[in-house]
């Protein structure tokens, strides 16, 4: 049973936001599913309905949830503007937003990249090194590796020395959740090695193989992506058929 401050209405309305916000992450939920009633959420989170009714209207308005008249409540994204600042989250056709993001990557992240193999100091390049270990342990291990993988991604960023690019962090992270979220583990060892790939070319100070490296990279990942894409309209299909089939 979940333990909550009661002595203030408004304090435990946002504690049972910020609770309902962690049970659709842990949960791993997914944008257009459904959550429990508010009946079941009364019960697990161990308040009335009129405080889960708070904490869903707060996240109606933070663009998490939606509410369906007469059908019930939807995730219409699952990060915060504080984690999506650009709001990509809310794009509905995820494949597209993903291969337009690539775009955006294969644009900065080779010469993102590139910069790092310059500028990098030697704490950083060591910090460089323990990410990309963490990051492919985790992965080896089935845990769930992403925010680390942001994590290395955002260092090579931070390893280039420019301010300008600091800003654009949100753009790559958005993007490596996206397609994470969309391939599922696919490319476990084509990602840990091209990784390593990156990771070598720039403490060996060598900008134009952490250009390619990081080409190599982005490369594997949009290949894996169109063919997951195909895949899924090709499912889609199976499924509109079925459904008229069964109509008819």
């Amino acid at each position: 049973m979940y333990q909550f401050d009661k002595f203030d209405r408004r304090l435990l309305g946002e504690q049972i936001e910020d609770e309902l916000l962690n049970f659709i992450r842990k949960e791993q939920l997914e944008v257009g599913q459904k959550i429990p009633n508010e009946f079941e959420l009364a019960e697990k989170f161990g308040v009335g309905r009129s405080t889960i009714r708070e904490a869903v209207k707060g996240l109606v308005t933070k663009g998490i949830l939606e509410v369906k008249r007469g059908s019930g409540t939807y995730i219409a994204a699952t990060r915060t503007l504080e984690d999506d600042p650009l709001r990509l989250s809310k794009l509905q056709d995820k494949y597209k937003l993903a291969l337009e993001l690539f775009d955006v990557r294969l644009m900065l992240e080779p010469e993102i990249a590139s910069l790092a193999a310059e500028y990098a100091t030697q704490e950083e390049l060591e910090q460089l090194e323990k990410l990309c270990d963490e990051t492919e342990q985790m992965y080896l291990e089935g845990k769930n590796h992403i925010p680390k993988d942001i994590e290395f991604h955002t260092c090579i960023a931070r390893c280039s020395k420019n301010r300008v690019v600091e800003t654009l962090i949100p753009v790559i992270n958005t993007a490596v959740m996206t397609f994470a979220n969309l391939t599922h583990r696919t490319l476990m060892q084509e990602t840990i090695e091209t990784h390593r790939a990156v990771v070598n070319a720039i403490l060996d100070h060598d900008p134009v193989g952490a250009r390619c490296a990081m080409v190599m990279h982005l490369t594997y990942n949009r290949q894996a992506l169109i063919k997951k894409e195909k895949e899924h309209k090709r499912t889609q299909m199976k499924n509109k058929s079925k459904n008229k089939s069964d109509h008819e």
